[in-house]
């Protein structure tokens, strides 16, 4: 993916593009599964954990990344294109592999629409399968 593209992706969300937030994208645009900012950080060589922790912030603030919390660690994977700033469309499963321990995004498996009682507050529904993935499983 050229640096161009990344740039017209990070300001298609009203991200401004610094040389950082096109390595973070970057590298998570590689990624397979979900990855926890310790992941993030490992990756850099030469690297603020703040600034890397405000990067990921940004991009989930402005509907870029989504976060996933499994076992007490918060893991960030890209959203789904329509994602923006006032609402995330990231409602599918996430798959936790019990062998290579990735988080892994099915978004071809949606979440059926929930029905809470009257008087709640619906803010975010994670829905996590644990098992082992396909990689692992061969």
């Amino acid at each position: 993916m050229s640096t161009l593209s990344l740039e017209q992706e990070l300001k298609s969300k009203s991200i401004n593009p610094t040389a950082m937030r096109l390595l973070v994208l970057k590298f998570l645009k590689k990624q397979r599964g979900a990855v926890s900012l310790a992941d993030i950080e490992a990756s850099f060589d030469q690297s603020d954990r703040v600034t890397l922790y405000r990067t990921v912030k940004t991009f989930e603030s402005k509907g870029l990344l989504h976060s996933i919390t499994t076992n007490n660690v918060t893991q960030y994977a890209l959203c789904a294109q329509e994602c923006d700033e006032e609402h995330h469309h990231d409602t599918h499963l996430h798959f936790v592999c019990n062998q290579c321990k990735k988080t892994i995004c099915l978004t071809q498996v949606s979440i059926p629409k929930i029905e809470i009682p009257d008087g709640f507050q619906l803010d975010d529904i994670d829905v996590v399968a644990k098992g082992v993935c396909k990689e692992c499983k061969s």
